[in-house]
């Protein structure tokens, strides 16, 4: 007997619970640069130089990397400096001069839509080999790469969080969903002041 009450949709499949969640990612980090002016999003904050823009573009360099030749493919639109051949190692988390923001943005939508391609297209358990990895981690599947990379892009969206509240003081998940329980600002700085005085009865 089918106990669903009227109405109720149907569950997400797996492929589309993967690619929700990773769309929210994609969509913080890059909600992270809006309103900030070209210095900002480009410039080092931290001593290991992370940089917002950089963040977005190692993201991409990411989604190209593990939904592209682990699978035996080669996405339209990935950048030259994939092949790991330039001269700086580093290469994928910064922008250069000549890379404009809506360059560095337009990279990262061509990488979603490949990797959406591919989770929408492939089977989850779909193998692969992924070649800077260690043996006793290959083969992989699809599935784990998604979940692999979802990890990675969430983990990098914290990391703009801390950035762009050092840069202006704006924090949440989203424009629309700040995610967090206090607005007022006087309220999060009593938050802080008991943090401060907490931490100072420990030292």
């Amino acid at each position: 007997m089918d106990d669903r009450h009227a109405g109720d949709s149907e569950p997400e499949t797996q492929t589309d619970t993967l690619l929700r969640y990773l769309q929210q990612a994609r969509d913080t980090l890059l909600w992270k640069l809006d309103g900030l002016g070209e210095y900002d999003v480009r410039r080092p904050l931290t001593p290991t130089g992370t940089n917002l823009l950089g963040l977005v573009k190692h993201a991409a360099g990411v989604e190209f990397g593990y939904f592209g030749e682990p699978f035996g493919r080669s996405p339209q639109g990935a950048p030259a400096w994939l092949d790991g051949l330039d001269d700086d190692p580093l290469v994928d988390m910064w922008a250069r001069s000549d890379e404009s923001r809506e360059d560095v943005v337009a990279l990262y939508r061509t990488a979603w839509a490949n990797t959406d391609a591919v989770l929408t297209g492939s089977d989850l358990g779909t193998r692969g080999r992924v070649p800077h990895w260690p043996a006793h981690r290959n083969p992989v599947t699809l599935h784990q790469l998604a979940v692999h990379v979802i990890a990675d892009t969430q983990r990098h969206a914290g990391h703009a969080d801390i950035l762009r509240e050092q840069l202006d003081g704006t924090v949440g998940y989203t424009a629309a969903a700040s995610n967090l329980p206090h607005t007022d600002e006087r309220a999060w700085r009593a938050h802080v002041a008991k943090l401060e005085a907490a931490a100072h009865l420990r030292r």
